[in-house]
């Protein structure tokens, strides 16, 4: 469980992450020069601003009206009249630099990730000496902690200093080293108008503070002209608080915003009151309480790990099946790092960026992305970690109403296809620069909302249900109330409608993007329709809101099957832009949805098969994960299997190739450039290859390739409030334990071999063939296959 190599970084996308939800770091591990990029997670451009399109509500109809008359590329243009400003950008906030003053010639160098610890390490030897450093962020502590040391007394020799890329200074006050500076006004994003300069007003920009102070073992201290600066010491702990003037999402930095000194300091004075070993255990404590939960073994005869990670990744990529497991941790790892109680969400970047116009503003994506960071959350058994996406969809359920109100005249809410820190619910594009491809788009939030549904199908908390999913879900089930136009034949359709970023081909060879009833709509508008109606029914509500949800659902446009079997992308069988396309959009309803099963609707589900056959085994990093997770839920393997092995190669800095997703050497997901949201879905991916329960009873190894004939897995979570331990021989189950939260009965498919069930439970096979059995809160049901005769795969 770690991430090695034999040199220090030289590129970004080399040096390794830590984070605890609120701080990040990225450590290159330099000898004589080392760097650490620093974030943290409120520090955004810009501030709360009116968004909305007064007169989009009043071209609405004349955009349905282009659209059924199929005037499609009219509707296009019309369309860029109805857009909002874009968002603002997450901001990078500074760099620390240490020079030791022992000189550039090391050897036995060797940095690591330990993802057991969340501990960054880097030792080597200069001359007689033997150097070792440690760095991680507490979330307890509410700090960064960088611990180094020196075999020879005396001979721990180094200094510090800050940089920032924005409008900053450096200064000394009293023992700490202060760096304090604002953030941009505005930032365009990078992909639209990059060589345009940021606008900086101190009016206009959010404020921040970060402290760099130490406590050392021998020698001397001081503070010099910007600088930190130990000599002769043998031992040193360093520590960087920071904070910003970010006060909520609604409020002003400037005018209403907290004083990020007094928040740096307290943390600052807290944390140098304790011992490095105290800030340790602290750390230690916190993270295996969430990381330790889950594990995964693939079992190979072979073992990779002496070697580097990236030299791991060159030379045997998917082969090397502890690679797989690692790459599996990593994204719960990096879960854990970037989004915690308290912390904004894990955005395109998670918490590291380190640019001033990073890529797509590493903003909040809700047309696939923002969601794909949280698939992992409640399967791999981190639900804590889910809490801040649920948090802000909360917020966004705000300013979502009156962008619901203003720009449409509807009820409930909305969101398109960006956000940002300050909730943006508008559709981006500047008022008419952006592509309608991706800016109209009104199912964001509709899509939001179904993790809300899913943080209680994991967990079965009905407060939560009753008092925060529900009320969100049910507003945004309004908002799509309103939204659905009957036709001619009595069919509810979204109009106008759009499959993100994948135009379709007119008889005239011109691409369009807009037109009414993508499958992406349908499959979304079912899905939370849905949840709401079993939500109701969990909660016993009288609510004459469920008759309509009902009514829509009897009358919803139909999924199409095209000319070439696939499922149909667009209300019309029209071609593709381009066939191998990175998204998958019109598959929701096999993932994340639940719609479409090989139980339920399986003529749909075999024409998704083709669908997704159609396109192709590339992809950007995300595009691949997202393919896995989809040929899982579609019960292939072998076929998830090659988008891992696609998934597991090489990406260096310099590489923008376009389709040619993967990962870089510290395994960042590469889209290319960097997006994390190829992480979290690898993630997950995985786990629906192990474990399934969306179609109302848990599913053992559905999806289980021929390379893994052996592993374990401990700790993966079931919807009903199961956990699941699995160990599995020659690709076959041999034992499964199931842990209930919730005394009640688990229904639970584990083939047609013999079972013989060690412990009290009653167990019958029903005529579906599955397993039933009473659980009892807080007890395991072991269960352990006789018979051969059942294989996974089939």
């Amino acid at each position: 469980m770690k991430l090695m190599y034999k040199k220090p970084a030289v590129a970004w996308t080399e040096a390794l992450p830590i984070g605890n939800g609120r701080l990040g770091a990225m450590v290159f591990g330099g000898i004589e020069k080392e760097h650490l990029q620093i974030n943290e997670d409120t520090l955004w451009s810009g501030s709360p601003k009116e968004s909305n399109n007064k007169e989009a509500k009043a071209l609405l109809p004349k955009l349905r009206q282009l659209i059924s008359e199929e005037k499609y590329e009219e509707a296009d243009q019309l369309s860029k009249k109805m857009m909002g400003p874009y968002t603002q950008s997450f901001m990078p906030f500074g760099d620390i630099y240490f020079r030791f003053h022992h000189g550039n010639l090391g050897r036995n160098y060797v940095r690591e990730l330990d993802l057991q610890s969340a501990v960054s390490r880097v030792s080597y030897c200069v001359g007689n000496a033997a150097y070792k450093r440690e760095y991680f962020s507490s979330f307890p502590d509410q700090a960064l902690v960088m611990r180094f040391e020196c075999s020879k007394p005396g001979l721990l020799n180094f200094t510090a200093s800050f940089s920032s890329s924005l409008q900053a200074e450096v200064f000394n006050d009293d023992t700490d080293l202060v760096l304090t500076g604002y953030a941009p006004k505005h930032v365009e994003p990078s992909y639209v108008m990059a060589d345009d300069p940021v606008v900086f007003e101190e009016e206009g920009g959010m404020n921040f503070e970060g402290r760099l102070s130490v406590k050392h073992d021998g020698g001397n201290v001081k503070w010099k002209n910007g600088q930190l600066i130990v000599e002769g010491a043998s031992k040193a702990t360093l520590f960087f608080t920071a904070a910003t003037s970010f006060n909520g999402f609604d409020l002003s930095p400037v005018k209403d915003g907290r004083d990020p000194s007094l928040y740096s300091k307290e943390d600052m004075k807290k944390v140098k009151e304790k011992s490095y070993e105290e800030l340790l255990q602290n750390h230690l404590k916190d993270y295996q309480h969430l990381f330790g939960r889950t594990s995964l073994t693939l079992f190979s005869e072979e073992d990779h790990s002496s070697l580097p990670t990236d030299q791991r990744i060159e030379q045997f990529g998917a082969k090397d099946k502890q690679l797989v497991a690692l790459l599996f941790q990593y994204g719960r790892y990096l879960l854990i790092a970037s989004s915690r109680k308290g912390s904004q969400p894990a955005n395109l970047q998670g918490i590291w960026n380190d640019q001033v116009r990073p890529p797509w503003s590493s903003n909040f994506t809700l047309n696939i992305n923002a969601e794909m960071n949280y698939w992992p959350a409640e399967v791999c058994h981190l639900a804590e970690c889910h809490l801040p996406l649920l948090e802000f969809i909360e917020d966004l359920a705000v300013n979502g109403a009156n962008t619901a109100e203003t720009n449409y005249g509807m009820r409930g809410w909305v969101a398109h296809h960006n956000s940002d820190i300050w909730r943006q619910s508008s559709p981006v594009g500047n008022y008419g620069d952006g592509d309608p491809i991706w800016v109209m788009w009104q199912m964001g939030g509709a899509w939001l909302a179904q993790h809300l549904w899913e943080h209680y199908a994991f967990n079965r908390d009905k407060t939560f249900l009753q008092e925060k999913a529900y009320p969100i879900m049910r507003d945004a089930a309004l908002f799509c109330l309103d939204w659905l136009v009957k036709d001619k034949n009595g069919y509810y359709q979204t109009s106008p409608s759009s499959s993100p970023e994948h135009k379709f081909k007119l008889p005239n060879g011109k691409l369009a993007a807009i037109s009414s009833s993508a499958t992406m709509d349908l499959a979304i508008i079912y899905d939370l329709f849905t949840n709401c109606i079993d939500a109701i029914e969990e909660l016993k509500l009288i609510d004459d809101i469920k008759v309509d949800l009902e009514t829509v659902l009897d009358h919803l446009q139909p999924y199409q099957i095209g000319k070439y079997g696939q499922l149909q992308e667009w209300i019309q069988d029209w071609e593709d832009e381009d066939v191998h396309h990175r998204h998958v959009s019109h598959l929701f309803g096999v993932y994340p949805g639940r719609q479409l099963t090989e139980n339920r609707q399986s003529e749909f589900w075999e024409a998704a098969k083709a669908s997704l056959n159609r396109r192709g085994d590339g992809g950007t990093g995300w595009s691949l994960a997202w393919k896995i997770n989809l040929w899982a839920r579609l019960r292939d393997g072998n076929r998830a299997h090659q988008f891992i092995a696609n998934k597991l190669q090489l990406v260096r800095e310099d590489d923008y190739n376009y389709h040619k997703g993967g990962v870089y050497p510290n395994l960042f997901g590469a889209h290319p450039p960097f997006q994390i949201d190829g992480n979290f879905g690898f993630t997950s991916g995985v786990a629906e290859m192990l474990l399934q329960s969306h179609e109302g009873f848990i599913h053992l190894l559905p999806a289980l390739p021929e390379e893994w004939l052996e592993g374990k897995v401990t700790g993966l979570r079931a919807r009903g409030g199961f956990t699941i331990d699995m160990e599995w021989e020659r690709g076959e189950l041999k034992t499964a334990s199931v842990r209930a939260d919730h005394s009640g009965q688990c229904q639970m498919k584990v083939g047609s071999g013999k079972v013989k069930v060690q412990s009290e439970a009653s167990i019958v096979e029903n005529d579906k063939g599955l397993l039933l059995f009473q659980t009892e809160a807080g007890k395991s049901i072991t269960i352990s296959l006789e018979s051969t005769s059942y294989v996974s795969r089939t």
